[in-house]
C-alpha cells in the first residue's frame, strides 16, 4: 500500500505540471484567438484530464485502503480532528473530487463549442478553477518534506 501513496504523491507533480500547462495554453489560446487544433490544444486538455481522473481513483483507493484518514475520521468523528488531520481527512479528499468535477465540466463543455474561443474559454476557466482548489488543499507540510 506505501507503494500506492508513493504514486500517488509523485503522480501529483505531473497532474498540476500538465494542469498548469492545458490552463497556460488556453489562457494563451483565448488571447491569441488561435484555432482549437486537435493535435495539440485537444490533446493536452483531454490528457490533463485522463491524468487527473487517474489521480483521483488512486487518491480514493489510498484513502479508503492505505492511510489512516478514513479510519481516524470513523473513530473520532470530524469535530475531534486538529487542522492536518482533518485536511487529510476531509478537505484534501472533498475539495479534490470538487476539481476533477470542475476539469470535467470543462471537458465537457469544450466539446458542445464549434468556435476556438469557446473551447479555450471552457478549459482556462473550469481547468484553472480545478486547478486553484487542487493547489489550495495539498498538504504541503508532509508533500515537501
Amino acid at each position: 500500500m506505501e507503494l500506492l501513496q508513493n504514486v500517488h504523491s509523485y503522480l501529483a507533480y505531473v497532474v498540476l505540471l500538465v494542469l498548469f500547462l492545458a490552463v497556460a495554453n488556453a489562457i494563451t489560446g483565448l488571447a491569441g484567438n488561435r484555432m482549437f487544433t486537435l493535435h495539440k490544444d485537444f490533446r493536452l486538455s483531454l490528457f490533463a484530464l485522463i491524468l487527473s481522473h487517474l489521480q483521483l481513483i488512486l487518491g480514493l483507493i489510498v484513502y479508503f485502503v492505505a492511510t489512516s484518514g478514513f479510519k481516524a475520521l470513523q473513530i473520532v468523528g470530524i469535530g475531534n480532528l486538529n487542522a492536518p488531520a482533518r485536511l487529510l481527512a476531509v478537505e484534501h479528499p472533498f475539495i479534490n473530487i470538487v476539481a476533477i468535477i470542475l476539469i470535467t465540466i470543462g471537458w465537457s463543455r469544450h466539446k458542445k463549442f464549434l468556435e476556438g474561443k469557446k473551447k479555450f474559454k471552457s478549459i482556462a476557466l473550469f481547468y484553472g478553477l480545478g486547478l486553484l482548489l487542487i493547489l489550495s488543499r495539498i498538504p504541503w507540510g508532509q508533500w515537501l518534506n
